[in-house]
């Protein structure tokens, strides 16, 4: 990989885990749009918790983590971790499958490039 592409990349990671962080301290506590209608609708009471209520990061938290805004930084942080360790993850391994080494789409297997006879010449 280029430094070119790795700086990209660091830079990117950082923007994300930046803006899930500290974007997160700035998130609205108000009840999303599907929590808002039922309560509008008279129905909000019958909600029930889902099965992963009780699991480390519901509610967009860490569980044990006494501080709302710390904690919800940090669940952010952990589930940009996570997505971008899965998708590495599967992208490595898809990788493998098709056998496609980096870089094997060179211009030249391209489409209406110019045979090696042509290019010799």
């Amino acid at each position: 990989m280029s430094r070119r592409n790795r700086g990209f990349l660091v830079a990117g990671l950082l923007l994300a885990l930046l803006i899930a962080g500290v974007g997160s301290y700035y998130a609205s506590s108000s009840p999303d749009g599907l929590e808002w209608s039922a309560e509008e609708e008279g129905f909000g009471s019958t909600a029930e918790d889902s099965a992963t209520a009780g699991s480390p990061l519901a509610d967009y938290a860490v569980d044990g983590v006494d501080d709302g805004r710390l904690s919800g930084g940090l669940a952010g942080v952990i589930g940009v971790a996570v997505t971008l360790a899965l998708a590495g993850g599967l992208t490595l391994v898809l990788r493998r499958r098709t056998g496609a080494a980096p870089g094997a789409g060179d211009l030249a297997d391209a489409p209406g490039a110019p045979v090696a006879a042509d290019r010799a010449g």
